[in-house]
């Protein structure tokens, strides 16, 4: 193995690519594009993202104490890009970029349409990590596309929803299943 300087740690993580919708006092909905975001608990459900404290979302997120987190596909990818190279300071991004809000049932911020998956979330905890803030929601309502739900194993079917991971500069689907999970051991996937 090659060892690089630790400047070069993040360009070695690649990770899914997530939109978060936020809202501020007055009501008004923001979206911020994220590559960094994951599961932290099962019982309850919580998921944490990270997010750089000068950004709008920041502070709109920390004010008011929820967001959704939303799974975009790559049929979106032009839009998702966008939002992540705007300030909602500036626009509406739903309006600007043609992104559909829909009402969330527990929280103020809504679920993204054009999104295969949402997840309503409450923050529970925040921790400054460098130069970024991990805010951790516990997820208190959860919605997903019936188009693309695998309703036997209660997950995305992501053969049909191209979820997006991010690596360095680029963005790229979810591919092939290479194996599967059996009663604790892995069964490969021939070619």
């Amino acid at each position: 193995m090659k060892e690089v300087d630790v400047k070069y740690a993040g360009s070695l993580f690649p990770t899914t690519v997530v939109l978060a919708t936020c809202i501020d006092e007055e009501g008004k909905p923001n979206i911020i594009t994220l590559g960094w975001a994951m599961k932290t608990s099962g019982t309850p459900p919580m998921v944490a993202i990270s997010i750089a404290p000068a950004r709008y979302s920041h502070n709109l997120i920390d004010k008011i104490g929820e967001f959704v987190l939303a799974i975009p596909t790559k049929e979106i990818v032009d839009k998702v890009h966008k939002c992540g190279r705007t300030s909602g300071r500036d626009l509406n991004k739903f309006e600007t970029f043609g992104l559909t809000p829909l009402p969330s049932k527990k929280v103020k911020p809504p679920l993204i349409k054009e999104c295969v998956a949402n997840l309503e979330c409450r923050v529970v905890g925040k921790i400054t990590t460098g130069d970024h803030t991990l805010f951790v929601g516990e997820v208190v309502a959860a919605h997903v596309n019936e188009d693309y739900f695998k309703e036997n194993e209660k997950c995305l079917d992501l053969d049909k929803a191209k979820v997006l991971i991010t690596h360095a500069k680029e963005y790229r689907e979810v591919g092939k299943v290479v194996a599967y999970k059996l009663n604790g051991n892995i069964k490969l996937v021939s070619n």
